[in-house]
């Protein structure tokens, strides 16, 4: 069943890129261009981040990469990791994307890591973020919109 899955998977993303959307009978996988379908599509409330507030958080994704490459637990990868989700932290309650939910799965497996209890709002954050990923397929089905997610 999971080889089924993860076929199925690659023949829709086939550089393994998450997270993946249908939109009207069209597979999209880059998070930036989901937004703008959804957004040209929903225009009220925006999905656009204010240009003051696009730089924060940009560079959790590099971050938790190169905490995810280190082989040296001193080298301060696991630290900068955790200054970036600190500062998002503050910013959490306005916009958040979806690598965060990725970071937590690559790094709860490859690296037995998960985002500590210091960060509460990021904590619940990314909780109320899956949820809403779990039930996106439902909301779109109701509006009438074509659009599901894998």
């Amino acid at each position: 069943m999971t080889l089924l899955v993860l076929r199925r998977f690659l023949s829709i993303s086939p550089e393994g890129k998450v997270p993946v959307a249908k939109v009207d009978d069209k597979w999209i996988a880059d998070s930036d261009v989901i937004t703008q379908t959804v957004e040209e599509k929903f225009t009220d409330p925006s999905l656009v981040t204010p240009p003051e507030k696009a730089s924060v958080g940009s560079n959790i994704f590099s971050t938790y990469i190169g905490f995810l490459r280190s082989k040296d637990a001193n080298d301060g990868t696991e630290q900068a990791l955790l200054n970036e989700l600190s500062a998002f932290n503050d910013y959490i309650k306005e916009n958040v994307g979806p690598k965060l939910y990725h970071m937590e799965i690559a790094l709860g497996h490859y690296k037995k890591w998960s985002v500590p209890d210091s960060l509460p709002l990021l904590k619940t954050y990314m909780k109320v973020h899956l949820s809403l990923l779990n039930s996106i397929k439902l909301s779109f089905y109701e509006s009438g919109l074509n659009c599901s997610v894998l």
